[in-house]
């Protein structure tokens, strides 16, 4: 499995503890930036760059941090094809994956002790997408995007 991480610097220390997390876990990692946490950057780009990565299929799945999840996520879900989920506990982790195939996860560095991010992270990872009645939904889902991206 290969993830793209990316943040601004309001997620930056919690991008770091992921990657070192994943990689302990032989999970490759590519890190779009940002790459520190005291230079103030803008969270679109970062968001996109990884949505990029993903819609592209040069990673399997993206994760992004910035200080509450919510910025950064806004602009990775404006990338066709990316469904990614703002998460702040273990359920919606498992959820967003299992019932609406989430390919990107975004967490607030700000909002999350790492403890906790870590645990998400590794509910997110290990889920898979049921399929089933939730394929339908995900179709829809899709139907929608294509509406409005003629």
């Amino acid at each position: 499995m290969r993830i793209g991480l990316g943040c601004d610097h309001g997620g930056y220390n919690l991008k770091i503890e992921i990657i070192k997390h994943l990689e302990s876990k032989g999970i490759e990692c590519v890190d779009f930036g940002t790459n520190n946490a005291s230079d103030s950057v803008n969270y679109p780009e970062y968001g996109e760059a990884v949505a990029n990565a993903v819609a592209g299929k040069e990673v399997d799945y993206g994760i992004v941090c910035c200080g509450t999840g919510i910025g950064i996520s806004l602009a990775a879900n404006k990338v066709p094809g990316i469904r990614c989920a703002v998460v702040s506990d273990v359920f919606s982790a498992k959820m967003s994956k299992a019932h609406n195939n989430a390919n990107m996860l975004s967490l607030g560095e700000r909002v999350l002790g790492r403890g906790l991010a870590l645990e998400i992270v590794e509910a997110w990872v290990n889920t898979e997408f049921e399929g089933g009645r939730h394929s339908n939904r995900v179709d829809m889902i899709k139907a929608i995007e294509e509406k409005h991206t003629k």
